[in-house]
């Protein structure tokens, strides 16, 4: 299962660098590669383990994978990335992404009482792509896309990694659901709270994304490519699962718990952003404490 993980994470981490740079080399313009490449492209764990997740049926895992990487997101890496440097951010811009993000996580629960159907997930997968085309429209995609592509190389070095990352991508994430199931059935615990374990794990290419632009002293770091893939993840992510089968949990009634601790620490973190205009290092440090609080909660 961990050398599922391990091979999910770099798989994805390649996949999304290379293929900025193919697309760049060939002139597509920054905000294209924003909108599609690294806007969607760092979910690709989260995507992968809901597909593989929704075809085995294990919806519970699926579910748990989104709410923890969501709630690691919003707390930790946030925090990680003040810590190396300060985020400021434009108010608007909080209520804007801020706004989206929330908007996704209701949507999600929501949907989770009797299941995400073939339909509904078409749906989540639609409404966020007018999003993030509107989104990008506006905002312009060129920021975020600097933050992860450095020197663009030409097709002969770029293709050969995407084709390994994808490769990487699609065997990582049959080991990691596949042993994840067996270890949950073994070990006897629910498979939910597995997949809100390996959500902190998924969720390490957003982290990567943005702690590696703030070492370099980017002051670009956006709230859009720190919240980004949170709002990705609970609509398009669960979406996209949903097309290969119904994606279900055995008791949503137990998930509204976790899936509201998100709800509330996102509420809280999005106040300091909006009142602080951005994350000090000492508020960072109050963002991380926010994730331990989830622990009491699976």
């Amino acid at each position: 299962m961990l050398a599922g993980l391990a091979l999910l994470l770099l798989g994805a981490d390649r996949t999304v660098r290379e293929a900025g740079e193919l697309a760049l080399y060939y002139g597509v313009s920054g905000f294209f590669v924003g909108v599609t490449v690294i806007s969607i492209g760092t979910s690709i764990p989260e995507m992968t383990t809901s597909l593989y997740g929704a075809y085995y049926g294990a919806g519970d895992l699926v579910v748990g994978n989104v709410v923890g990487s969501e709630t690691a997101q919003i707390t930790l890496a946030i925090g990680i990335v003040a810590m190396i440097s300060p985020i400021v951010a434009e108010r608007r811009n909080v209520v804007l992404y801020g706004g989206a993000m929330v908007l996704a996580m209701i949507i999600m629960i929501l949907t989770l009482e009797d299941g995400i159907t073939r339909s509904e997930g078409f749906l989540m997968m639609l409404a966020y792509a007018i999003f993030v085309h509107d989104l990008y429209s506006n905002e312009g995609g060129k920021e975020i896309t600097e933050e992860v592509i450095g020197e663009q190389r030409p097709p002969s070095k770029t293709v050969p990694w995407i084709v390994a990352g994808l490769g990487l991508v699609v065997a990582g994430g049959y080991l990691l659901v596949t042993n994840a199931a067996d270890l949950a059935r073994t070990l006897g615990v629910p498979a939910y709270l597995l997949g809100l374990l390996i959500g902190l794990g998924t969720t390490t290419p957003e982290i990567a994304v943005a702690g590696v632009a703030a070492k370099r002293g980017d002051g670009g770091i956006s709230v859009g490519s720190l919240l980004g893939s949170n709002i990705t993840d609970p609509v398009f992510s669960l979406g996209i699962g949903a097309l290969v089968a119904d994606v279900t949990v055995t008791d949503p009634a137990a998930v509204y718990l976790s899936a509201g601790y998100m709800l509330g620490v996102s509420g809280l973190v999005l106040g300091l952003l909006y009142w602080r205009r951005g994350i000090t290092r000492r508020t960072a440090v109050l963002c991380m404490l926010a994730y331990l609080p989830a622990f009491v909660f699976l």
